[in-house]
C-alpha cells in the first residue's frame, strides 16, 4: 500500500536511507541520520511536497518524495524527486509504483519539470527514471567524494506539462 508518510515512519525511513549512507554512493551523506533528524526532514518536506511510503504488513519498504529544485521563486514549478527502497525490496516493482504515484501528485500540483540527480554508476536508478520518460540532460564530473573516490552525478529530467 502506498500512502502519505507519518511521523511514525521515520525509523523505517531512516533505516532504509542509512543503508545507502553507509554502503553506497547513492547519497553523498557520510554519516547515518538519526530517527529524529529523519522525522524533521520528512515534516519539513511534507509541508509543501508529497512524501509517500510503501508499506507492507506494517513495514515501510520504500519511500519517495520531492523537494523544490532551487530556492528562487521562478523555480516554483520544478522539483527534484527521490526514491529509496529497502535493499531487500529491490526488483519487486515498488520503486515504479512509488514513482508513478509521485508523478501523479506532481501533475495535481501543476509541477512542470521533475529532475532526478543520480550518482554514477547506478544502472537501476537510470532504468527507473528512463522507464518514466526522463531524459539525461547533463552530468557533473567528480563533484562528490565518498569511499576515497570521486563520483560523477548525472541529471535526468521529465517535463510533465507541454
Amino acid at each position: 500500500m502506498i500512502r502519505k508518510s507519518h511521523a511514525s515512519d521515520a525509523p523505517f525511513v531512516a533505516a532504509i536511507y542509512n543503508h545507502y549512507v553507509t554502503s553506497s554512493i547513492v547519497t553523498f551523506e557520510l554519516e547515518p541520520v538519526t530517527d529524529d533528524e529523519m522525522r524533521n526532514r520528512m515534516d519539513a518536506i511534507a509541508i509543501n511536497y508529497p512524501y509517500l511510503v510503501y508499506e507492507e504488513d506494517g513495514v515501510v519498504l520504500g519511500y519517495a518524495y520531492a523537494t523544490q529544485w532551487k530556492a528562487r521563486q521562478a523555480y516554483q514549478h520544478s522539483v527534484e524527486s527521490s526514491v529509496y527502497l529497502h535493499h531487500d525490496a529491490i526488483g519487486k516493482g515498488i520503486g515504479s509504483m512509488l514513482y508513478a504515484m509521485l508523478l501523479d501528485k506532481f501533475k495535481e500540483m501543476s509541477i512542470h519539470a521533475v529532475i532526478g540527480g543520480i550518482s554514477l554508476p547506478n544502472e537501476a536508478s537510470i532504468a527507473l527514471h528512463e522507464k518514466f520518460g526522463f531524459e539525461k540532460i547533463g552530468q557533473f564530473k567528480q563533484v562528490g567524494r565518498k569511499f576515497n573516490r570521486w563520483i560523477d552525478v548525472g541529471y535526468w529530467e521529465l517535463i510533465l506539462s507541454k
